[in-house]
């Protein structure tokens, strides 16, 4: 399986509700991540299986995630994918869904870069999760402790910096 790590992008930082739950994308987050999911995209990512954060921004990242790789079925909401999710709830959803071959997984900071660590069975494992960032890990293997494979990261930066 294909394990697909995609952090919210750029979001208002405040909402007219005032809760952090209904913060909605900006523009240029929406601009950003079309740019990072069209290069993903264009190497191979359609994730047969979306699951997404309830949180507004999430969503609506999840959204783009779908418009661009070309991906038909309903995005399901996980609890486990809050910001205050813990990576071991997040693992026992993803081997819910063991059968799908390359699963989207659309959520928050400080959650996704502590994942990642777990899924790599390296919990001391510092990683700056970019918003909008995309990380691909593999894994063949869902015992109880995941043992994923790093494939690779795309950020917006890399992605739309100019050449020198």
């Amino acid at each position: 399986m294909q394990i697909l790590l995609l952090r919210h992008g750029i979001a208002a930082d405040h909402a007219s509700s005032g809760r952090d739950a209904d913060r909605a994308l900006t523009g240029e987050g929406a601009r950003k991540l079309r740019v990072v999911l069209g290069h993903a995209h264009a190497s191979g990512v359609a994730p047969t299986l979306i699951l997404s954060s309830p949180y507004r921004r999430a969503r609506e990242t999840a959204d783009i995630a779908a418009s661009v790789c070309g991906y038909k079925e309903q995005i399901l909401l996980s609890e486990a994918l809050e910001p205050g999710g813990s990576p071991a709830e997040v693992w026992e959803e993803i081997r819910i869904h063991r059968d799908e071959s390359q699963i989207l997984l659309a959520g928050h900071e400080p959650l996704f870069s502590s994942l990642t660590a777990y899924l790599l069975n390296s919990p001391t494992l510092a990683v700056d999760f970019k918003k909008g960032a995309l990380v691909r890990l593999d894994t063949h293997s869902f015992n109880t402790a995941p043992h994923c494979i790093l494939r690779w990261m795309l950020t917006p930066g890399i992605l739309l910096t100019k050449s020198p």
